[in-house]
């Protein structure tokens, strides 16, 4: 059982228990990670007719397609047959998928088209059957998904809006993607980006770059924002810094003539894969590698706190803490979402 949503000057941190044990990544999975919308890849991967991506959001898997009129098709990549994969890898220009298991084809709006020797199967109506839908949308070059109910496209499009504003998009171009496997649960390594209170402790070549005594956090009903001056003459040049989170596992950091979207993968109760990926305003690509330098700094600091912390939640001897109202209000705006989710859950056993 979870405790309940406090005011920000009461808050504590959440129990360590729901970051341990297979229960807990199992209902986080489905009733947390695949319903939330997150960015699954940028647009131009699935620019053309045919291009499609290969994903698994929440454990479930997915594949996003372009069809042939230009309009973005989403799937869980289970074939209608024996549940093979559709597609294995993301690909460019398929005029067909074809299940890597049996053969069997459908088109790129999913209708089930060919059944290879099943001419004896009676009652089988192959125009009956299709790929099951999943919801997918484009916000400035992205795409985002889920497979799974909840608050539309629109409520969470306002809320992007409103932290992470077009202007701050414009022009960015897709570059590269990292990922990065850390042992600790996908909540540790949310919580642990969703302040800057850790920074002047953990990062002293990041905290060098902006101005923590003027940090700022901005809250709405999905989104939160942490923003900062930056100054860097070298790599970064001067501008904002501004750390967007959307609930509940996709993070875009906006530096100066560059964007880095994140998405938090959980593999296991103990350990999740962050996807990295790069983007940068013409010009500004030709960073890159140190770009790359740098962040793989950081990352690894991060890893380094969030996998000893994960121990620190496992040994036993934690109780759940205090949080700081001035530095991790970001941190009680997650934690409470994730309560509500839980409670809801409790209250319908």
């Amino acid at each position: 059982m979870t405790d309940a949503p406090t005011r920000l000057e009461q808050a504590q941190a959440l129990s360590p228990d729901v970051y341990l044990g297979e229960d807990w990544h199992r209902f986080d999975q489905k009733n947390i990670l695949s319903t939330g919308w997150q960015i699954v890849g940028p647009s131009a991967h699935v620019a053309q007719s045919g291009d499609h991506i290969v994903r698994e959001i929440g454990g479930k898997p997915v594949l996003i397609v372009r069809n042939a009129q230009g309009r973005l098709n989403g799937f869980y990549n289970v074939c209608r047959h024996r549940a093979g994969p559709v597609a294995l890898c993301d690909g460019k220009g398929a005029k067909r998928l074809r299940c890597a298991y049996h053969g069997w084809i459908y088109d790129l709006d999913g209708q089930l088209k060919i059944t290879p020797q099943m001419d004896r199967a009676e009652n089988f109506d192959p125009a009956a059957l299709s790929l099951p839908p999943i919801d997918v949308a484009e916000w400035s070059g992205m795409v985002f998904a889920r497979a799974g109910s909840g608050p539309g496209f629109d409520e969470i499009r306002a809320d992007l809006d409103r932290v992470a504003p077009p202007a701050c998009l414009d022009g960015i171009v897709y570059h590269h993607t990292r990922a990065y496997e850390v042992d600790a649960n996908w909540k540790t390594y949310v919580d642990n980006y969703l302040e800057g209170y850790h920074v002047p402790v953990v990062h002293a070549g990041l905290n060098a770059l902006i101005e923590y005594d003027v940090y700022d956090i901005e809250l709405t009903r999905w989104a939160s924002v942490q923003s900062s001056p930056m100054t860097d003459p070298d790599l970064y040049g001067t501008g904002e810094a501004r750390y967007v989170f959307l609930y509940p596992n996709t993070m875009l950091n906006i530096l100066p003539g560059r964007v880095q979207t994140n998405r938090v993968v959980a593999i296991s109760d103990r350990k999740c894969v962050v996807e990295f990926s790069y983007y940068y305003r013409p010009g500004e690509e030709a960073k890159a590698d140190r770009d790359d330098a740098f962040s793989e700094e950081v990352q690894g600091e991060d890893r380094m706190i969030c996998e000893r912390v994960q121990k620190g939640l496992e040994s036993g001897a934690y109780t759940p803490g205090r949080l700081s109202p001035s530095q991790e209000s970001a941190v009680w705006h997650f934690q409470n979402l994730l309560r509500r989710t839980y409670a809801t859950a409790e209250n319908q056993d």
